[in-house]
């Protein structure tokens, strides 16, 4: 079986949903999916004005709640005032454990978060769609640094 690309799938969603393809949205989803990190809106806004892409960040803005509707983008954390987003579809489930001195983010998984599920759609009568778990701590660099300043 042969995995859709992002722009297949966007495209059926689009089809579905009766709204319009435009380059400009396939340059902003090609961008997405070319960069592996987690972005927000002006990083992506200046990375493709860099590159020579005329787009604006409204159109961005725009696309992103298609692209998390379509399954394609998730909102994963909010810091320094906006949105940071990842591009999830083709990507194992995982989750997200961030530092707050330094900003540096590991992603995990865990089977015991699939544990926790079960026990609460069975304890709630609840089909649990998603998860997401967004976890803030020290990274042992920084409770060093602190530690050493002490």
């Amino acid at each position: 079986m042969n995995k859709k690309s992002e722009l297949q799938v966007f495209r059926e969603y689009l089809k579905k949903n009766r709204l319009r393809y435009t380059q400009e949205r396939e340059k902003i989803i090609q961008e997405i999916f070319a960069t592996h990190d987690h972005f927000d809106v002006d990083t992506l806004y200046l990375t493709m004005r860099r590159k020579g892409i005329n787009i604006s960040k409204a159109s961005i803005y725009r696309l992103l709640p298609l692209l998390i509707d379509a399954g394609l983008i998730q909102d994963v954390f909010f810091e320094d005032g906006h949105m940071h987003y990842e591009h999830i579809y083709g990507h194992e489930h995982h989750c997200h454990i961030r530092c707050i001195e330094c900003r540096k983010i590991e992603e995990f998984t865990d089977p015991r978060l699939n544990e926790i599920e079960r026990d609460l759609a069975e304890r709630f009568g609840f089909k649990i769609l998603s998860h997401k778990l967004d976890v803030k701590g020290l990274c042992p660099e920084c409770r060093e640094k602190i530690r050493n300043m002490a």
